[in-house]
Parts: C-alpha cells; sequence; structure tokens
C-alpha cells in the first residue's frame, strides 16, 4: 500500500525559504512519477511540481524559477525546495503520485507565508 508522509511546512515572511520532505512507501520514487500538490483555503488541490526518473521535472508556471523538485532514490523521499515564497504560495502541500492515488493522501504540511 502507498503512502506519503509530508512534514517541513511553517511560517515564513514573503521573500522566505522552506524545503518540503516527503517520506514514501510502498513504492520506489526512481520507478514512479511523483508530485507535489497545494490546496489552498478554499480552492481545489492542484499540481504544483512532478518529478520521474529520466524525464524533465514539471513545474506550475507561477512555482517556475522558485521551486525545486528532487528524489533521493537511497531514501525513498522526495523534496520541494522553495525560495523567495509568496503569500500565494499559501496552502497545504501533499505528495502523491501522479496521476494521484486516491486512497493515498496524507495530513499534508502547511505552508504559510506573511506579508
Amino acid at each position: 500500500q502507498v503512502q506519503f508522509v509530508e512534514s517541513g511546512g511553517g511560517l515564513v515572511h514573503t521573500g522566505g525559504s522552506l524545503e518540503l520532505s516527503c517520506a514514501v512507501s510502498g513504492i520506489r520514487v526512481s520507478f514512479d512519477t511523483v508530485a507535489w500538490y497545494a490546496q489552498a483555503p478554499g480552492e481545489q488541490r492542484e499540481l504544483v511540481a512532478a518529478i520521474n526518473y529520466g524525464s524533465p521535472s514539471y513545474y506550475k508556471d507561477s512555482v517556475q524559477g522558485r521551486f525545486l523538485i528532487g528524489a533521493d532514490n537511497a531514501k525513498n523521499t522526495v523534496s520541494l525546495s522553495m525560495i523567495s515564497l509568496k503569500p500565494e504560495d499559501t496552502a497545504v502541500y501533499y505528495c502523491n503520485l501522479d496521476p494521484p492515488s486516491g486512497g493515498a493522501w496524507g495530513q499534508g504540511t502547511q505552508v504559510t507565508v506573511s506579508s
């Protein structure tokens, strides 16, 4: 059974940085496409970035150049490094497969960017 456990969120000021981490079990990150999703208050969850070994990573336009997705095959984790954070980046961030496995959503990690 695939499981994702997110961590690393927090409260930062505009322009700050955070690094999120996702511990993955049940699949190997080197064999599947794993992604980060964000759900802002009152909005639907949306794809932010995705990584697949051997293919270019995907980034939502608004985070291009500010977010970097990475995978550690030895630890079976996926990370999301975020710099130059903006208030509009405020959301709960989740990791999952791309396309997502409905039954595998974790609790997510809250990222709050104050203006």
